[in-house]
């Protein structure tokens, strides 16, 4: 969430980025409103809290001089001052609990670079990759190919978990696997710590690193632990240093982590959704930077970078677009998207979403680094390096032979014990 103190010195700052996502206001002047009640209640039993002190010291005096009637005036004088403080401090709270909820919804500050446009159709293209594969044939989707060399099987899964969830099975298997431990190597060779992380979290850390009134939703709920499987790596991994100070001389902090991770994907979703594009569960590695402000542009850059290195080594074709204000989410300042192409269906699909969220997490987080003025905010930045199923989806779509068969990519020839092609699964 925002800083309370841009609400109250630049609140200008906050409706002019309102403008560019063409929210209305409301909110805004809410949170200055109750910021203002809680600044005052405050206030208010600060004063009683002094007058109550004062008039506690006669309490003394009335005792040594064995006035009663002096000594029971001022102390229930004192008491119903109490009374007054105790009844403020929850006015106090209250304002305090509805001004921060309401600041959580707020989203973050955009970056001046990101194009205003009212939905995805308002992203710029940033970069292009690669070169669009040509067939002499008709290209299957991956629908096909999962079909006809049954890589997946779909109705058993379906059987005993329900629909999108899947047996993944076969050569397509063991690249799954192949492609966990390429990313995982090709990014900690850049220099960052590999960490697996839990795959549950809390309420209070997940509030943290997302807006639940918007994700919630998308998320399994465990109850009656009230824990929620996380829906990407990036959760914890940014959540990991709650509520702590973290020296100046550890950052940047670096991390690449993989795990399983979880979404409902609720609604309604079109037949290119089908397949193991949109599932339930899948495996993502992830990159997570937590880094000093004055530096966190520039991460932005390399965890964009890590990601196009990455996917060029793939030898896949792909584009870079740049998120604009109307296809942002609450917590991101700036967001790249790498989109694959999709040769049987046609179109560009997100593959790799990459975001610096400046120091919005981090407040909710209450993460901080030490300065020579006290503690101050750390940014946090994240990207995927690769969710193994798109991934997956790239390659037989992009490789694909008039046989059926997929090429397997240079990269992953070792990691599949010296197999070149993927090959059908006998059932």
């Amino acid at each position: 969430m925002l800083d309370i103190r841009m609400f109250r010195e630049q609140s200008d700052v906050i409706r002019a980025d309102h403008d560019r996502r063409g929210l209305e206001h409301n909110a805004i002047d809410e949170v200055i409103r109750l910021d203002e009640a809680w600044r005052k209640a405050r206030f208010d039993a600060d004063q009683l809290r002094r007058k109550r002190n004062e008039a506690a010291r006669g309490i003394a005096a009335a005792k040594k001089a064995g006035d009663d009637a002096e000594f029971q005036r001022i102390k229930t004088e004192v008491d119903t001052i109490a009374a007054e403080i105790e009844s403020l401090g929850e006015v106090a709270d209250g304002h305090e609990t509805e001004r921060d909820r309401i600041r959580m919804s707020i989203p973050n500050i955009l970056h001046a670079d990101v194009p205003v446009g009212d939905d995805e159709g308002g992203n710029t293209q940033h970069s292009f990759h690669g070169e669009k594969p040509v067939f002499d044939f008709d290209a299957r989707t991956h629908n096909d190919l999962i079909e006809m060399n049954r890589w997946v099987d779909l109705p058993r899964a379906a059987k005993i978990a329900g629909s999108r969830f899947y047996f993944l099975k076969g050569d397509l298997a063991h690249m799954d696997l192949a492609l966990q431990q390429y990313a995982v190597d090709f990014i900690s060779e850049r220099g960052y710590t590999f960490v697996q992380p839990p795959i549950m979290m809390n309420r209070e850390a997940y509030e943290g690193v997302t807006d639940l009134s918007d994700f919630e939703s998308v998320m399994y709920n465990i109850q009656p632990d009230g824990y929620y499987t996380i829906a990407t790596s990036e959760h914890p991994l940014t959540a990991m240093f709650m509520d702590e100070v973290i020296e100046p001389s550890l950052l940047p902090i670096r991390i690449v982590g993989v795990s399983p991770c979880f979404r409902r994907e609720v609604g309604a979703h079109g037949q290119g959704d089908k397949g193991i594009w949109r599932v339930h569960q899948f495996t993502k590695v992830e990159q997570v930077i937590i880094s000093h402000p004055d530096d966190s542009w520039n991460h932005h850059e390399e965890l964009l970078t890590n990601c196009v290195d990455l996917w060029d080594s793939l030898g896949l074709h792909y584009e870079v677009v740049n998120i604009c204000t109307g296809d942002m989410g609450t917590v991101a300042a700036k967001k790249y998207d790498l989109e694959a192409w999709l040769p049987g269906r046609s179109e560009y699909k997100e593959i790799v979403s990459c975001s610096n969220c400046t120091d919005y997490q981090a407040n909710r987080l209450r993460m901080r680094y030490r300065t020579t003025e006290g503690n101050a905010a750390v940014h946090t930045l994240n990207s995927t390096a690769v969710a193994t199923s798109r991934a997956l989806v790239a390659i037989m779509e992009q490789n694909q032979l008039e046989d059926g068969r997929v090429r397997v990519p240079d990269c992953l020839v070792s990691r599949m014990g010296g197999k070149t092609h993927l090959e059908p699964c006998e059932w």
